[in-house]
């Protein structure tokens, strides 16, 4: 497996593991790390820090995105989707796609390369986390009734 997705997915264990829902990412530029994040939903009461979203925080002020890669366990949200393009970040690598689609056609559509890896790892601990706590899994991707 790709060094920077075992990352992404010992984040998003991390995160599970704090309370929280299991999406890790990384951001890499030329080859190295730059930041790793998980979701901190729940951790901080924070409803926008997405693991995407708290990987770019962590990452702080690099300039220019434009030679980066960001990993992601998951297919990013229309949130995360949309810093990716506001950040001009080239190409997105996630773990899978089956558990929640996201926003892969927005990302597309402007010029973002999206390689969905479809890891077994990764949707299976996305099924378990949905499975034991639906009502957070509803509440992270705005479904709760």
């Amino acid at each position: 497996m790709d060094e920077f997705m075992q990352l992404a997915i010992d984040e998003a264990k991390k995160g599970r593991n704090e309370g929280g829902i299991p999406i890790g990412s990384v951001l890499v530029k030329d080859g190295k790390v730059v930041a790793t994040g998980h979701n901190k939903r729940v951790q901080e009461n924070n409803p926008i820090l997405h693991g995407e979203m708290d990987c770019l925080n962590n990452a702080g002020r690099i300039g220019s995105y434009r030679n980066t890669v960001i990993y992601s366990t998951l297919m990013p949200c229309y949130m995360c989707a949309g810093t990716i393009v506001q950040f001009k970040i080239p190409k997105v690598i996630v773990g899978e796609s089956k558990t929640f689609d996201g926003a892969r056609e927005f990302m597309e559509s402007h010029g973002v390369e999206v390689v969905d890896l479809n890891l077994p790892e990764c949707i299976d601990m996305m099924e378990e986390f949905i499975k034991e706590k639906p009502e957070l899994w509803n509440e992270d991707i705005m479904e709760l009734e």
